[in-house]
C-alpha cells in the first residue's frame, strides 16, 4: 500500500512543472539590474580617476562591453514580452532636442574615453512616442555606432513625410549591403548560424511597429551616407 505522503512520489506531478521561459526572463531581469549598477560604478570610477581611465583602452573596452551586454538583456526582455503579447507602446509627448541630449549625456563618459565627438542635430519639435522603448533602441544603436565609427557620431531628429524620424549616424565604413534594410523585420529573418543574429534590429523594428496611427505604423531603415558618410540608422514613427 502506497503512502499518500511519500515524498519520493509526488501526488501531483504538475506541481513540479517549471515555466523555463519565465525562469530565464527573471534571471535576465536580475542580470540587467546588476549590470546597470556596474555601469554606474564604472562611470563613478572614471569621474574619480579620469586621468588614469580616460586613456585606458582596457577600461574603455570594459565599459563598452558592459553597456553592450546591458543593451542585449534589455532587448531580450522586450522580445520575451513581445512573445507573451504584453509589450505595448505608451505614447507621451517629448521635446526632441532634450530627449536626444539626455541620451548623448548617458554615453558621454565613454565618448570622452574613446575620443569620439558627439553631435546632435534635432529640429525644434515634439513627438509622441514611448520613451522607454525608444531608449532601448537608441542605446543599442549608439553603442553599435561607437564600435564602428572613426571619430564622430551624430544623433538627428526631424519631421519627414508625415513621420518623426530619429537617426544615428557615424563616420565609419558603413553597413554592408546584406544589412541595408527598409521596412519591418520578422523573427524568421534572423540568422542564428552566422554569429550575427541582428536581435537588436529585430527589437528596433518591433518597437517601431508598436507605434501606430490609423493604418500607418513605424519602421526602421539602414543605409549609408548621411552627413558623416558612414552608416545611418533611422527609426520612422507616425
Amino acid at each position: 500500500m502506497t503512502n499518500p505522503q511519500d515524498p519520493a512520489k509526488p501526488a501531483n506531478e504538475s506541481d513540479q512543472s517549471i515555466d523555463f521561459s519565465m525562469v530565464l526572463a527573471s534571471a535576465v531581469h536580475d542580470m540587467k539590474n546588476s549590470l546597470g549598477m556596474l555601469l554606474n560604478s564604472l562611470d563613478e570610477l572614471r569621474a574619480e580617476h579620469s586621468s588614469t581611465f580616460n586613456g585606458s583602452p582596457r577600461f574603455n573596452s570594459l565599459q563598452y562591453e558592459a553597456e553592450r551586454m546591458h543593451n542585449d538583456l534589455v532587448q531580450l526582455l522586450g522580445i520575451y514580452r513581445l512573445g507573451e503579447q504584453n509589450l505595448s507602446a505608451h505614447l507621451e509627448e517629448h521635446y526632441l532636442p532634450d530627449f536626444l541630449a539626455e541620451h548623448m549625456a548617458r554615453h558621454e563618459p565613454l565618448l570622452q574615453g574613446l575620443g569620439i565627438e558627439a553631435l546632435i542635430d534635432a529640429s525644434d519639435i515634439t513627438g509622441f512616442f514611448d520613451a522607454d522603448l525608444l531608449t532601448g533602441v537608441l542605446n543599442n544603436t549608439i553603442n553599435n555606432a561607437l564600435r564602428y565609427t572613426r571619430k564622430k557620431i551624430r544623433l538627428t531628429a526631424e519631421a519627414r513625410d508625415g513621420y518623426l524620424v530619429l537617426g544615428v549616424e557615424d563616420d565609419g565604413a558603413g553597413y554592408p549591403v546584406s544589412m541595408q534594410h527598409t521596412g519591418p523585420l520578422t523573427f524568421k529573418s534572423l540568422d542564428f548560424n552566422t554569429g550575427s543574429t541582428s536581435l537588436g534590429l529585430f527589437f528596433a523594428s518591433s518597437v517601431a511597429q508598436l507605434h501606430r496611427e490609423g493604418d500607418r505604423f513605424g519602421s526602421i531603415k539602414l543605409h549609408n551616407g548621411g552627413e558623416l558618410g558612414g552608416g545611418v540608422f533611422e527609426i520612422w514613427l507616425p
